[in-house]
């Protein structure tokens, strides 16, 4: 007596489904493509998450140029001055100085600056 599949491959199907909503085209429809969407999507979402903290960082670079720009400093130069003058600061925190405590930042760098 052979084994039939319904119940069970009807399961599996409509777990993927329901994965699947929002994909575009028959990509939330069909089960054969819906499957293999699926699968890409892990694969992509593990190499982003391995991406994603130096997105973060170039984003922290990006904001704490502008705003170094604005104290006539580069970028480089204001990582350089902080180096030596022993100043711990991560550029997470940096950036975060810069946009929302705009006055401490000018402090930050005009001790930066000074001899």
């Amino acid at each position: 007596m052979r084994v039939k599949t319904g119940t069970t491959r009807r399961r599996r199907h409509k777990k993927i489904l329901a994965r699947t909503k929002g994909y575009r085209m028959t990509k939330n429809r069909l089960y054969r493509v819906a499957h293999e969407a699926f699968m890409h999507a892990g694969q992509y979402a593990v190499a982003h998450r391995r991406r994603r903290p130096s997105q973060f960082r170039r984003l922290w670079i990006t904001r704490l140029n502008a705003a170094v720009a604005e104290h006539g400093l580069k970028y480089k130069t204001f990582i350089h001055l902080l180096k030596t003058k022993n100043i711990a600061l991560n550029r997470k925190t940096l950036s975060e100085l810069a946009i929302n405590e705009p006055d401490a930042f000018a402090k930050v760098v005009d001790f930066v600056k000074s001899k």
